[in-house]
């Protein structure tokens, strides 16, 4: 199996959605997929387009600091400061691996990932980064800690992804979450951590690569608390991580199964996308 990953950009146009989103691209690459049919494959940073000029546009414009790497090139721009503290949260996508003695452990998903890239691609900023993620968890579950496991932290930065559980209890143990309560819990989330810590935010949408007739059915729940995080990273002048998108159109190129061993978790190699796409969306592109 060959890939030959190479950026470009293309925003495409959601049938679903009332508005416009960046997501990966692919053009022409070497890639052979399971089946042996030759595929194209190429890897577009993610942005999302920005849907109007409004206050969280200004206060995420303000956010962005060009700084340079002492010694390795030109002055950049990213969405993250010198010094910064930079707490993962989230369900089992950001647990991943970490083990839960060691309050410096990363775990070896997708946090796992962007903290070592960052770190090698930006080590003038001397980032600090701390993953308290935990397997299972709901909005409201990461509610419920949200005071030992974020605020007791005192992160600069808070990058969240959570809501596929409140979207999987629903059909597995017929425990639904409505999205008003999904946005509530959410929401908390984000007006304590800026009102006790004035911190910036990263919102990554929860996502799904259907890999069963049965989860096709699970968008009717799951593509309503997308809406939600989509709002509040406006409302709260969030960089979003267009995750939906991304596996939606990754799954079109090369197979749900290269990305996600249920349609949830993800592979290696959909962790390494993930964390790729969560560098770009800072502004810290390979």
């Amino acid at each position: 199996m060959t890939y030959t990953f190479a950026f470009a950009k293309q925003y495409v146009h959601r049938r679903s959605r009332d508005t416009t989103v960046g997501v990966v691209g692919f053009e022409p690459a070497t890639f052979r997929s399971q089946s042996g049919r030759a595929t194209n494959l190429r890897h577009t940073p993610l942005r999302a387009r920005p849907r109007s000029h409004s206050l969280g546009d200004a206060r995420r414009r303000s956010d962005d600091r060009a700084v340079g790497c002492g010694g390795m090139g030109a002055v950049t721009t990213t969405f993250l400061r010198p010094g910064d503290r930079v707490l993962f949260q989230g369900d089992s996508l950001t647990d991943w691996g970490r083990d839960r003695t060691d309050p410096t452990s990363l775990g070896h998903g997708y946090a796992g990932i962007a903290a070592a890239l960052a770190g090698a691609r930006r080590p003038d900023l001397a980032l600090e980064f701390v993953n308290r993620g935990v397997g299972g968890d709901t909005a409201a579950m990461v509610r419920e800690r949200w005071e030992v496991d974020a605020l007791a932290l005192a992160p600069t930065v808070v990058s969240i992804l959570v809501g596929i559980n409140d979207t999987w209890r629903r059909y597995d143990s017929g425990r639904p979450t409505s999205t008003d309560e999904y946005a509530e819990h959410y929401r908390h989330l984000l007006v304590t951590a800026r009102e006790r810590l004035d911190a910036r935010f990263v919102l990554v949408e929860p996502f799904l690569l259907p890999v069963t007739p049965d989860q096709e059915a699970w968008r009717e729940d799951l593509d309503p608390r997308i809406e939600v995080v989509r709002s509040l990273a406006a409302e709260f002048g969030a960089r979003l991580v267009a995750a939906d998108g991304l596996f939606t159109e990754a799954a079109e190129a090369a197979g749900a199964a290269h990305w996600t061993t249920d349609g949830v978790h993800l592979t290696s190699a959909g962790n390494g996308l993930l964390a790729e796409a969560w560098l770009d969306t800072l502004g810290m592109p390979a």
